[in-house]
């Protein structure tokens, strides 16, 4: 009897959610509408409507419109959709960069964007000296083990960076940076010189290195990184490597509307 209850609540849930959303799609379409012109739209009854728009009011996403009895969508509708919008300006305007990275480094090229505790790559090219084609995008990666995670946290706020701290920094490799205290000592590093590296932190063979993103405002909201096999990836190469990233890091940014401080 439970388990049916459970069901019929989730069911009804659901109906709620999706009575919502149209609610926003209607509003989207129409500009604005009353409870009344909503509840007929939906097929519900008023007071059904009335709970609704009374719901997303709450997060914004909806407003009222004076004593008039209308409704519009809110700015939590925008809030919602700078995520989105960031992450595909940030990939449209980065790939020719990236491409450009791709041929000039001969290794797989990403960006990446931090979501939540990881990071999470929204673009990827192909160098031609590449010997890895495995298909990054979309992969959420821990922050404090690659190096495009490592800026992100690096320039993140103290929230984020307090919080992967404090959290249980799993061994990836034997090579994972797992102690907080020294993690956090890399993060200062990458801060004060611009650019990150990872050996083997990840997976066993695979090194890769990092630089910041800036949108028009100056915050950090992505990374250009360059991955490859250890073996040619090498220590001796990270200088080369990370001057062509910061580079390149930095056209993507002017293109976003960065011009430097």
């Amino acid at each position: 009897m439970g388990e049916t209850n459970r069901s019929g609540g989730d069911a009804s849930q659901v109906q709620s959610v999706d009575r919502a959303l149209s609610v926003l799609d209607l509003l989207a379409k129409h500009g604005e509408l009353g409870v009344t012109e909503l509840a007929a739209e939906l097929d519900v009854h008023k007071s059904t409507a009335f709970r609704l728009v009374t719901a997303l009011d709450r997060r914004d996403l909806v407003q009222q419109i004076g004593d008039r009895g209308k409704y519009r969508l809110g700015l939590g509708i925008l809030r919602l959709a700078a995520a989105t919008t960031g992450r595909l300006e940030v990939s449209h305007e980065g790939r020719e960069v990236c491409e450009r990275l791709a041929n000039e480094l001969g290794e797989t090229v990403n960006i990446a964007i931090m979501e939540d505790d990881a990071a999470v790559n929204v673009l990827q090219e192909y160098g031609n000296a590449s010997v890895m084609t495995r298909n990054w995008i979309g992969r959420r990666t821990p922050l404090y083990a690659t190096s495009s995670g490592k800026v992100l946290l690096a320039f993140a706020d103290e929230t984020a960076r307090k919080a992967v701290l404090e959290s249980t920094l799993e061994p990836l490799t034997d090579n994972t940076t797992t102690d907080p205290q020294q993690l956090l000592r890399e993060l200062d590093e990458v801060a004060r010189r611009g650019w990150a590296c990872t050996s083997e932190e990840l997976e066993i063979g695979l090194t890769a290195l990092a630089a910041p993103i800036r949108d028009g405002g100056g915050r950090v909201a992505a990374a250009v990184s360059a991955s490859g096999p250890s073996f040619r990836l090498t220590p001796d190469s990270f200088e080369e490597v990370a001057e062509k990233l910061v580079a390149g890091a930095a056209e993507i940014s002017s293109r976003l509307g960065y011009y430097g401080a």
